[in-house]
């Protein structure tokens, strides 16, 4: 063998380990929703999308290990689980029960959470300008909305007798939904009333209790389950005549007839920001827990006018978008 061909095979073989670490080194996200890959994939998208502007590629300089709950929460503390035993660089956590098994699974692996919870309240961190502790991320302020959605639901059915509110039981923050609704919702001197649903088949029982009672509306709480359904839900409450307020746009463009709340896929991109930061070396103690700055107020008014009902000038003066 010629000397300039052995070292040539020399140097090769000594680069094999180095590639091989250098691999290694590739920085891993696990990302831990209660929810299916197929129902999410615009939402993955722009959580991609806010990580890419911190530089990160999925695939180029960073991997993400996807798990998925498939709308069953009682699989997610393994799931987490799991993710903290593959030993990943970060767990991306996108939900309030995603949120709350991943606080629980670990206290070392950085989190970066997406809730709708006040995150102090729910014991995810210690404050939000410094969360201290091993988790940051987005405050959706779902819950303390419910007041807001009280309101605006009042606006467009002043006869209505009652409201109902509508939550999963799985969800750790259905009981302060159902508290910030029904003390809203008692102030303007109406009756409340809390729903259940869970499942597929909950669902249809909801709108089955609510048919033909042109008292009452119905307010639907923040969960990942309800996101994942806007279009049934909106579907259910247009057959049954229910004047309904959901959190997210899909709910309205899909028929229903109102929703406010934040644009979940900025959301959903300001996490990869954070994200993205963390695995540049910032610290979740020491980055604040972001919130929304913009809130979305949609009205579908063909769903409106099927209702019989005439959308106030006051809600007319806030709408960012109109559905025809």
């Amino acid at each position: 063998m010629r000397r300039r061909d052995f070292i040539t095979l020399l140097g090769g073989a000594a680069a094999w380990p180095i590639a091989a670490r250098a691999q290694q080194r590739m920085p891993v996200i696990g990302l831990l929703n209660s929810e299916s890959a197929a129902d999410y994939e615009y939402l993955v998208a722009a959580f991609r999308q806010g990580l890419g502007k911190i530089g990160y590629v999925e695939g180029r300089n960073v991997a993400i290990e996807y798990r998925w709950a498939e709308g069953d929460y009682v699989r997610l503390p393994a799931l987490a689980a799991d993710l903290v035993r593959r030993q990943v660089s970060l767990i991306v956590a996108l939900g309030a029960p995603a949120s709350v098994q991943a606080k629980a699974a670990t206290t070392t692996v950085p989190v970066a959470f997406l809730t709708g919870d006040d995150p102090v309240e729910a014991g995810l961190v210690e404050g939000l300008n410094r969360p201290g502790g091993n988790m940051t991320g987005v405050s959706l302020m779902n819950v303390s909305l419910m007041p807001k959605r009280v309101e605006m639901l009042h606006e467009l059915i002043p006869q209505a007798e009652t409201l109902a509110v509508l939550v999963n039981p799985g969800n750790p923050s259905a009981a302060a939904s159902i508290e910030e609704a029904s003390d809203a919702i008692n102030k303007i001197g109406l009756q409340s009333k809390t729903i259940t649903a869970g499942s597929d088949s909950e669902i249809e029982r909801v709108f089955e209790q609510l048919a033909g009672s042109k008292s009452t509306g119905l307010l639907i709480a923040a969960d990942a389950f309800f996101i994942r359904y806007s279009g049934k839900l909106a579907a259910l409450a247009r057959r049954h005549a229910v004047p309904a307020i959901h959190i997210v746009r899909e709910f309205p463009a899909a028929g229903g007839l109102i929703s406010y709340g934040a644009n979940l896929a900025d959301q959903w991109s300001q996490v990869g920001v954070i994200a993205g930061r963390i695995l540049q070396g910032a610290k979740p103690a020491e980055l604040p827990v972001m919130q929304p700055t913009r809130f979305e107020l949609v009205i579908n008014v063909m769903t409106a006018k099927t209702l019989g009902l005439a959308i106030p000038n006051v809600l007319l003066a806030l709408v960012d978008e109109v559905i025809e």
